[in-house]
């Protein structure tokens, strides 16, 4: 009995061990790293522009007791006026007008939205890279080369041009364009099993037909404004974005970033390869179909709010593998610190660079990918299949 009970305490600890082993030292940098970089990124977008500030009138701007103790205010950005006025009405509560500094009004209504979006996009974009690179087990996939991109953006375009009245489904109809172009290329790729170069090339397949029938739906517009938004959208751009953005991606991200990190588990014994997954139990074929819904879901969120970026979703995991190592419920964690902090960090270049002419942040993301995977190329002596 003494002997049972001695190793009572020991189990237990290990337990514990187990549930929270997988935080290391390096995760935890990368975190607090990531998280630095993201709110002094935040700043620096907050204050400059055509109306700059200093970062102290920035700071206080954002701080803004008007702001944080009015639940009116904090419910227009959230829920938007007319829902605002709704529940507000329904409490009982007043709804008329706050009168707000122009510093926090440049803050709040328009610098903090771009910022938030961009968190979100990269989030999301990451996350999505790292879950097919495991489904595929191939480093180069990502949302992007595997043609979910141009899928998720043909579909918004067509939106766009043709059936506007639907733009309020810009999510869901992303999902769906992204979802039927990556099956069409595992099809493509598909014989008798995947390998890492038929997945490639069948996205690049994909990708081009796909991005041919972009360019056309541009002789279908009538309206000569509605041809330069989707130019600037199929490159990737923040302009103009605001709270409507982002309340169109907080649910979504919400939902695949929980769903992503839930299955980390499935993630990690696929990269065992089919026979040992198997032989754990587990049906490879369903687990690879829902876990490409999640990144699909995650990738075409963010194509909706901000068009087509590239290179995020193949990168990020990339960084991400190297800091804090192969572990899914760390890969996860970390693109989920890491994807916000680049993609804040290159919408600083994109909007203040050529200041006052603002440039797609896709350009700048593309600019700071192509030079990185390069790298990567000349680094590992092989690179596709993990």
């Amino acid at each position: 009995m003494k002997s049972e009970n001695s190793t009572r305490p020991n189990r237990a600890s290990s337990n514990r061990e187990s549930r929270v082993g997988w935080v290391t030292s390096e995760l935890l940098i990368v975190m607090l790293g990531s998280t630095a970089i993201v709110v002094a990124a935040g700043l620096i977008q907050m204050s400059f522009g055509s109306y700059s500030m200093t970062v102290t009138q920035t700071w206080e701007a954002f701080f803004d007791p008007l702001v944080w103790t009015n639940p009116q205010v904090l419910l227009q950005f959230l829920l938007g006026e007319n829902l605002m006025k709704t529940v507000l009405g329904t409490l009982g509560m007043s709804t008329a007008p706050i009168d707000l500094s122009n510093e926090t009004i440049i803050v709040w209504n328009i610098r903090l939205p771009r910022v938030l979006v961009a968190a979100f996009v990269g989030m999301n974009l990451a996350v999505s890279g790292a879950i097919f690179q495991a489904v595929t087990r191939n480093e180069l996939a990502s949302p992007f080369i595997l043609g979910v991109s141009s899928g998720a953006g043909l579909s918004i375009l067509l939106t766009l041009v043709v059936f506007s009245g639907l733009s309020a489904f810009l999510p869901l109809i992303a999902s769906v364009g992204g979802a039927v172009a990556f099956f069409i290329v595992y099809a493509i790729a598909w014989k008798n099993g995947t390998s890492p170069v038929r997945l490639v090339l069948a996205g690049v397949i994909v990708s081009t037909i796909f991005g041919s029938l972009q360019t056309a739906l541009f002789f279908f517009a009538d309206d000569i404004g509605v041809v330069q938004t989707a130019i600037a959208w199929t490159t990737g751009s923040l302009t103009g974005v605001d709270w409507e953005q982002v309340r169109m991606i907080l649910p979504w991200t919400i939902v695949s970033m929980g769903l992503a990190f839930i299955a980390s588990r499935q993630l990690n014994v696929l990269l065992l390869g089919e026979k040992t997954a198997k032989s754990l139990g587990m049906s490879v074929e369903k687990v690879r179909f829902a876990l490409s819904g999640i990144a699909i879901l995650a990738a075409s969120a963010s194509i909706a709010a901000a068009g087509i970026v590239g290179f995020v979703g193949l990168i990020v995991p990339h960084m991400v593998r190297n800091l804090v190592g192969s572990d899914y419920k760390r890969l996860i964690v970390g693109c989920i610190f890491i994807g916000p902090a680049l993609m804040v960090s290159a919408d600083i270049g994109a909007r203040l660079a050529l200041n006052p002419v603002q440039i797609p942040v896709g350009i700048v993301t593309g600019l700071v990918g192509g030079p990185y995977f390069l790298y990567l190329m000349r680094k590992k002596q092989q690179l596709g299949e993990i």
